[in-house]
């Protein structure tokens, strides 16, 4: 049997909207969301099957045991570790996590769920409350706070994945079950939200969140995360919007179906909007899945192979007192003093993409603190703030994305004490910044070309005086002269001298003066270089 999808991804809409039409006040948006996430357990949630969503052999069919294929005979055995992941993703969004919860069989076949029904939790959810808050610091949303409620969350089995084949006399339909009764949260928030900037930082933000606990990869392009949206204008029926794979799916889906309602009730053809339907995404528009005449009737019914999940009184709050420390309030302290982070620069410590190999931000936002710790052991705590930022989060790590080398084997030759030891030498002025970026660098490079099994500690002021790196503090004026005379006669004409001289071009004195510290190697201060070229070329401005 073959999904609707397949239909309705050839299919297209005979409505036409502006793109580029905005969101109007006299067509007010009301909007929720339906998030499934999938749990990186390291087994199935009813079986000892290895969780295909953590593994990285992707055979068909290789993660399966005679439950996920639904053997006739064979027994559910809840795994615990989704109940734990379950009540930290609770606790976190501040969700009343019911001391009772049960599961439940949510009937309907499709080829990718054999067992004629799906395990979910209808009745009694594992939690329900809670919130996520939106701020315009933090988020950038248009208004200064915003809470978006939960509903529900509640712990199910995912189904298996079809993948459809054309031949030339038919389509020919593959099963794969390794994603059979892998573990989900399924997350419902209230229809809270009002705009597309509200409902892309809550995707966001629960995406970094789920990381940031460890329960779930949240990609969406893997469908480790999945999102359905509900939407109405002007309280008119809800409308469901299933076939979303990623952010930009998501908002361009919103967007259309927003253009598409506010066209029909401006044109006074409202009929269609009276009863809820369910609508699909193809890509460039939204079409008609089923209304509320076909919706399937999925018989629920409590599962009569699983007993209640009866959690002890003591058992919320042991977990309670194992949370890590949550994003936003680690942005807000790296923001604070002693750190003074910019919000870009504390969002790269705590926000994670998961699609880096050579750090994690946890691993990251580590380093840089311990660093700064050191650091400050060494110098004024006052002066120290900008050096660590800028060295750790900029130069470091793009020097690590450059040489494809893995945080992990980099701070094992520049540790935390060791890379504050550099610090002070820039502090110091014992090395200029221009120095300082191509000894990084150079440590770096080796420590790669050694294939990163060179593990001894870097001798600084061995490769300063190797490769003649001091700062120059008294400055040979002749040299300096000679270096500025070099840098003219190579790198202008005429007209430049004249448009710099008058003023029309000042940003060319900075090129002049880039060249200058380049020739120099950084070891002379570009405001010695700005001094002598003003000097030379007459430069009264």
């Amino acid at each position: 049997m073959l999904r609707l999808a397949r239909f309705y991804s050839l299919a297209r809409t005979k409505v036409t909207c502006n793109q580029s039409m905005p969101f109007r006040q006299e067509y007010a948006l009301k909007c929720g969301l339906e998030i499934h996430t999938q749990l990186n357990t390291k087994t199935k949630l009813f079986s000892q099957s290895t969780n295909s969503a953590t593994s990285l052999v992707d055979a068909p069919n290789h993660h399966t045991s005679f439950y996920d294929i639904a053997l006739p005979g064979t027994q559910p055995v809840l795994n615990l570790e989704a109940i734990l992941f379950a009540m930290k993703l609770s606790l976190a969004l501040d969700s009343r996590v019911n001391s009772v919860s049960q599961f439940d069989r949510k009937h309907y076949f499709y080829g990718d769920q054999p067992q004629g029904y799906q395990v979910t939790q209808h009745y009694r959810p594992f939690a329900r409350g809670g919130k996520i808050n939106l701020s315009k610091g933090l988020d950038g949303i248009d208004e200064l706070s915003k809470d978006i409620g939960i509903l529900q969350l509640q712990i199910e089995q995912d189904t298996g994945k079809s993948h459809y084949t054309d031949t030339e006399k038919d389509v020919v339909t593959l099963v794969d079950l390794n994603r059979s009764n892998v573990p989900l949260i399924e997350l419902v928030t209230k229809p809270d939200f009002s705009d597309i900037k509200q409902v892309k930082a809550f995707i966001k933000k629960y995406q970094n969140l789920v990381r940031h606990l460890h329960i779930s990869s949240g990609d969406l392009e893997t469908g480790a995360m999945r999102v359905d949206v509900n939407l109405s204008i002007n309280e008119y029926a809800r409308v469901e919007l299933k076939n979303l794979p990623n952010t930009s799916s998501i908002i361009n889906a919103i967007k259309y179906e927003y253009q598409r309602q506010v066209g029909l009730i401006s044109g006074g053809d409202t009929s269609s909007l009276m009863e809820p339907e369910t609508r699909g995404w193809t890509g460039s528009s939204t079409v008609k899945l089923r209304s509320k005449e076909t919706t399937i009737d999925y018989r629920y019914m409590p599962d009569p192979e699983l007993p209640y999940i009866s959690l002890a009184p003591d058992v919320t709050s042991g977990v309670k007192e194992l949370m890590p420390q949550l994003p936003d309030d680690i942005m807000r302290m790296l923001m604070k003093k002693p750190y003074q982070l910019s919000l870009k620069d504390a969002k790269i410590l705590t926000y994670n993409s998961n699609q880096n190999d050579m750090y994690n931000h946890e691993a990251l936002r580590l380093y840089y603190l311990d660093t700064f710790r050191e650091f400050s052991k060494l110098v004024d705590e006052h002066n120290s703030t900008k050096l660590p930022t800028n060295w750790i989060i900029h130069e470091f790590l793009g020097d690590l994305n450059k040489l494809q080398v893995p945080l992990t084997k980099a701070q094992q030759i520049l540790p935390p004490a060791v890379f504050a030891q550099f610090l002070k030498l820039l502090h110091e002025e014992v090395i200029s910044a221009t120095s300082g970026k191509m000894l990084l660098f150079h440590i770096l490079e080796t420590f790669k070309q050694s294939n990163c099994q060179n593990l001894s500690i870097p001798d600084f002021s061995k490769l300063i005086k190797e490769y003649e790196l001091h700062a120059i503090n008294q400055v040979d004026p002749q040299e300096l002269m000679n270096l500025c005379n070099d840098v003219i006669v190579q790198h202008t004409d005429d007209t430049f001298i004249r448009n710099l001289v008058s003023g029309k071009k000042k940003s060319s004195l900075k090129f002049l003066i880039g060249q200058g510290m380049r020739r120099s190697q950084g070891r002379i201060k570009a405001n010695e270089f700005e001094k002598k070229f003003k000097e030379i070329l007459n430069i009264q401005w």
